[in-house]
């Protein structure tokens, strides 16, 4: 098994099984590609370049992942089209891993972290914003840790609702002030509630409105601020959600929220509905910022944490 093997037999099915569409569109265009060849050769290097860039890898990623795989070829003399799967998986693998060694395994425990661990949550309107927070709140919760939630996205009646009807449904308490309210002022007081509570981990979502830049980071800004009065290291993280199914506008999101605000880590929802999958290779490789969790599924465990090898295993793993 090499450098895959890593995940529950379980966890493995419903990872391959959220990539179907993604793994299959790559592998039909590059069962065509290799038709009548019986070893790697330029020719099929530059229709697998084509694949790897349609799949939404990203042309920078895709010129790595295909200079690594000539480097290969080149060191075996003569490479065989059966064995190009196992090198494009091979070799993809070893480049995240080079690229972005932070370690995110177990990352529904906090036993390391600060108590309580305050989460961030930013991202643009219908990426599975809202949707993921509650998945975490459950997987959190499922690990024996108190969760509270912060309604912080104010400027959406929506988003409020939604988070209270997550809250309700997975068991936690939802701090909001309702819509049109400061979301500083609802951020403090969730941050308050979850000290005063003895919370393992406090979430706030918030509003994203790229279109209007400025006034983002002044609020994204403030919101930050106003919880350092309870808390003076808050927020220890700030993740941004990105919608996998919109391919290169994920990443083009991913840009301009690491202008506006500190981002430390990457959670890509809504894969198993879409072929554009090799977006998360891309994103990880570019921004060299953790991808922590997938989304795969519409379950509550259909989000899971992102393990780069076992990822770029389902993707491109024949059969």
């Amino acid at each position: 098994m090499g450098i895959f093997g890593f995940f529950s037999k379980e966890k493995k099915e419903t990872l391959d099984k959220g990539l179907e569409k993604s793994k299959s569109g790559i592998f039909e265009k590059i069962s065509r590609a290799v038709v009548g060849k019986s070893s790697v050769d330029e020719e099929v290097l530059d229709e697998l370049e084509e694949i790897l860039i349609s799949s939404d890898v990203g042309v920078d990623t895709t010129i790595k992942i295909i200079r690594r795989i000539e480097k290969r070829v080149a060191e075996d003399k003569y490479t065989s089209v059966e064995e190009l799967d196992t090198i494009l998986r091979e070799e993809t693998a070893a480049l995240l891993e080079e690229n972005n060694s932070q370690d995110v395994q177990n990352s529904f425990e906090t036993d390391n972290l600060p108590k309580p661990y305050v989460l961030m949550v930013v991202g643009v309107n219908g990426v599975g914003k809202t949707t993921t927070i509650g998945k975490l709140a459950h997987n959190f919760q499922k690990n024996g840790k108190k969760v509270v939630l912060g309604a912080a996205d104010t400027f959406r009646a929506a988003a409020v609702d939604q988070l209270k009807l997550w809250g309700e449904r997975v068991g936690v308490d939802v701090i909001d002030h309702g819509m049109n309210t400061d979301p500083s002022s609802v951020a403090y007081d969730a941050v308050k509630v979850g000290v005063e509570k003895n919370a393992d981990v406090i979430i706030i979502d918030t509003a994203g409105r790229l279109h209007t830049k400025v006034n983002l980071m002044k609020e994204l800004g403030k919101i930050k601020r106003v919880m350092q009065k309870v808390l003076p290291e808050a927020p220890h993280e700030v993740m941004l959600v990105l919608d996998g199914s919109t391919g290169q506008n994920a990443t083009i999101q991913a840009r301009e929220f690491t202008k506006v605000t500190e981002i430390n880590s990457l959670a890509i929802t809504k894969l198993d509905g879409t072929a554009k999958g090799g977006v998360v290779i891309g994103i990880s490789d570019e921004f060299k910022i953790p991808v922590k969790y997938i989304g795969i599924g519409e379950k509550m465990e259909d989000l899971q944490v992102f393990n780069k090898i076992e990822f770029v295993d389902s993707l491109f793993k024949k059969g």
